[in-house]
């Protein structure tokens, strides 16, 4: 276990998160995402009524068919499970991302559309991991820039990457990017 042994407790609440990143045959990458929270005890829900300890409470499913340039070519979104009978209603409006690019800003424009009552927090939240796992599927190699590079490599090489300090691991003064881009290096100089 990676964690310290905790104390004694009892699980009350288990949200499930599985995200996949899949090549087409024609091309294009669906990238998938299910959401399921159950919890370990019988309740009441006013709709649903008795909902039994293991039965999902959010059983949530998107898809993002996307191409190589990370642009959102369809959308699917299902709910199997939701605590009101209202919340699938929802599902067509996440359309809305159709044509959007998976760049900068995509977690602005995401919330900008569907935050709030224009959308539901589970699916939403689910957008800004789901982006994550396109680039890691489709691979920074492949992924243009406006500068026509790749977030693999900028096409100008005198030009700082963007992915240095989006991390702890990629921070400028840190020995990834002293090794990967040395130029763009500004911790102490080896002696």
């Amino acid at each position: 276990m990676p964690l310290s042994e905790p104390q004694s407790r009892q699980e009350r609440h288990h949200r499930r998160i599985d995200m996949r990143g899949y090549r087409r045959d024609d091309g294009l990458w669906d990238i998938e995402g299910v959401l399921r929270d159950v919890k370990s005890y019988d309740f009441t829900n006013e709709t649903r009524g008795t909902i039994t300890a293991g039965t999902a409470l959010h059983d949530m499913w998107i898809r993002l068919t996307v191409d190589e340039t990370l642009t959102v070519q369809d959308v699917e979104v299902a709910m199997d499970a939701s605590p009101h009978p209202v919340c699938p209603a929802i599902t067509p409006v996440f359309a809305k991302l159709k044509g959007l690019r998976i760049a900068p800003g995509w977690n602005r424009k995401v919330r900008e559309l569907l935050g709030g009552v224009r959308g539901c927090t589970h699916l939403v939240e689910m957008l800004g991991p789901l982006a994550t796992v396109a680039y890691q599927s489709v691979g920074v190699s492949k992924v243009p820039l406006p500068d026509g590079g790749t977030l693999g490599a900028p096409a100008d090489p005198t030009r700082r990457p963007k992915r240095i300090d989006s991390c702890h691991a990629l921070a400028a003064d840190g020995e990834v990017v002293r090794k990967r881009w040395p130029a763009f290096y500004s911790g102490p100089k080896a002696p």
